[in-house]
């Protein structure tokens, strides 16, 4: 078991309490029911104190010079939320099933994001475990958890959590966590945690009280950028990565998803992500990690890799172009951030055949350049979606495409994404056309609830279609339990045929595509938009032949001016024939061609 700097050690004779608080002289150690000790100050800022009747569920809390008690910034578990007292846990209570477990290749993954609260009805870990045989059924080889860290409130998306190391206690304590975890691992399916490394929430966030937490040398969306580079910020780097490390060591998650890693600023010879990717693959050892980004930047160097085809820092990163050309294509919604993708056709081939759609060059919408060079990447280098978390609930009513476009368009969505070789991430319920909203929801003090409430009318009064009588109101708690799956649904016909769809597309992605994907060569993708509007994508294979996606994303029969020959099929939606593609249709096959001599 990794030792960290941060939170209480237990030993056989004692427990070990340690506050790294630079900006106060005193701090004091109190216990809910017991007595209140001085702790020792060094000369670095930290403050320890050392309790010989001090055990697992023990409840504490640190009290400032001012009198104010505060949680332990790296609490284990909040029994009552994050203004209450933090519990002493036991990082070894738990015993493993799974002590074998390796992991998956990155090739090998179909991931699934899920909330969660609103994953069941019940929303805490010990439901989640209850549908992991649905996930393996279905074909998912690595689900994909929402942020966990404890957040202010019963509810939330988990973005604004202020105790990086605690499990929100709404969900249930650490060991359930674990469980999920090693029940995930005990049907062969990887688990994945979203992390955010960016900001801290607005409410319980007492770091700034006692440590240089922020800096104003950097600005992000949420205010003074985290102080990763200047004064005093050794401590904060390594309050962070031993975080990221600690999910993956104590809690044997199989990787990581960081939030936003664009607003996370750093000017130190090694930057922040560099160094925690190196040390979570370090602390690992030989077990399969993958660390995965969200970067709206779109800056390849994160996703680079060495000269034996493994990252150098990160894994993947989630392919929002993808998305937003998926998007567009089946809604013709070109409003907001959509506006830079309404050429469709060509934007698809190029985020399908090189990642990104913008690769340096100018983005009319947002008014300056976006990405860099992403052609000579993995096509594993890149995650791709057509629905999660953030596409559904940036919508005014938090509504899914499966509420308003027709099964045929969703159909062929599915069938482009699903058999990509990119990673496919699938959208909790997606695989039974749920149609139950995801929008926005909080449950903060009621100050904070009414700039939120304002904030996001504010935000999205710019949509079309934009009532505010009928936006959901974020803090409510009726929008949240409107976000929750309900799994009975899955008992109706048209559910299961959604199933039944996702299930074969998976089953051929396992069979047909997976064992491709590592035999793509580098710099193998190519997309061309025939005359006639059909979309052509193909990836050179390093046995021979290429895989080709063919697909028509439109109202209207398209052509294509190839001419295939030695045509392996994979999959057809829809219909294609004599070089005509109908309405929403996609064919996937391996196939050997020459030019058309039409």
């Amino acid at each position: 078991m990794t030792e960290y700097d941060f939170g209480p050690r237990i030993s056989a004779s004692a427990t070990q309490f340690r506050l790294w608080a630079p900006l106060q002289d005193e701090i004091a150690l109190a216990f809910e029911e017991g007595e209140t000790l001085k702790m020792e100050r060094s000369d670095d800022g930290w403050h320890r104190c050392e309790v010989g009747s001090a055990r697992a569920g023990t409840t504490y809390s640190f009290i400032l010079a001012d009198g104010l008690p505060v949680p332990d910034p790296a609490s284990r578990y909040q029994p009552r939320d994050v203004h209450g007292p933090s519990e002493v846990v036991d990082p070894h209570a738990y015993r493993w099933r799974t002590n074998d477990w390796g992991g998956h290749s990155f090739d090998d993954l179909v991931l699934y994001e899920l909330h969660v609260g609103a994953f069941t009805q019940e929303g805490t870990f010990a439901a989640a475990i209850d549908r992991l045989d649905h996930l393996k059924s279905l074909g998912v080889t690595g689900i994909q958890i929402m942020p966990v860290a404890d957040f202010p409130g019963r509810r939330g998306w988990g973005y604004d959590g202020v105790l990086p190391y605690a499990p929100d206690s709404s969900y249930g304590r650490p060991e359930e966590l674990k469980r999920l975890v090693d029940e995930a691992h005990a049907r062969g399916i990887c688990a994945f945690l979203d992390v955010v490394y960016n900001h801290f929430g607005p409410d319980g966030n007492y770091l700034p009280l006692y440590a240089p937490l922020f800096t104003d040398r950097h600005k992000t969306p949420w205010g003074n950028a985290i102080n990763y580079d200047g004064n005093g910020s050794r401590p904060i780097r390594e309050f962070v990565i031993q975080n990221a490390i600690y999910w993956i060591t104590d809690f044997r998650f199989d990787g990581l998803r960081l939030d936003a890693v664009h607003a996370i600023k750093d000017r130190s010879q090694e930057h922040l992500l560099h160094e925690l990717a190196r040390r979570v693959r370090e602390a690992a050892g030989e077990r399969h990690i993958h660390l995965i980004i969200e970067n709206e930047d779109n800056d390849g160097s994160l996703l680079e890799r060495d000269e034996g085809g493994r990252p150098q820092f990160f894994s993947a990163q989630w392919n929002d172009d993808i998305h937003h050309v998926l998007h567009v294509a089946a809604t013709g919604e070109t409003f907001g951030y959509y506006a830079d993708y309404g050429d469709e056709i060509a934007k698809l081939g190029r985020a399908l055949a090189e990642g990104f759609v913008f690769q340096g060059e100018h983005m009319p919408y947002r008014g300056q350049k976006r990405g860099t060079r992403s052609g000579h990447l993995p096509p594993s280098a890149f995650v791709s979606f057509i629905q999660n978390h953030d596409q559904i609930g940036n919508r005014a009513l938090g509504d899914r495409m499966t509420a308003s476009r027709p099964g045929a368009v969703l159909r062929a969505l599915a069938g482009v994404y699903l058999l990509s070789p990119q990673v496919p991430m699938i959208f909790m319920g997606e695989e039974w056309g749920a149609e139950e909203p995801f929008p926005y929801f909080c449950d903060f003090d009621e100050e904070l609830n009414e700039k939120v409430k304002l904030g996001r009318r504010n935000e999205l009064s710019r949509l079309p279609g934009f009532d505010a009588d009928d936006l959901p109101d974020p803090t409510a708690e009726a929008t949240f339990l409107s976000a929750k799956l309900d799994w009975t649904k899955l008992e109706s016909d048209n559910c299961g045929q959604w199933l039944d769809f996702y299930r074969e597309l998976l089953a051929l992605r396992r069979q047909r595509i997976t064992p491709l994907v590592t035999g793509i060569i580098r710099e193998g993708g190519r997309y061309h938009v025939s005359a006639g509007g059909g979309l052509s994508v193909e990836w050179t294979l390093s046995g021979g032949g290429r895989l080709r996606l063919m697909a028509n994303l439109s109202d209207r029969t398209v052509e294509f001016d190839e001419e295939v020959v030695d045509e392996n099929p994979i999959l057809l939606v829809g219909a294609f024939a004599a070089g005509r593609m109908a309405p929403w249709s996609v064919l996937w096959s391996i196939v050997a061609f020459r030019p058309s001599s039409r």
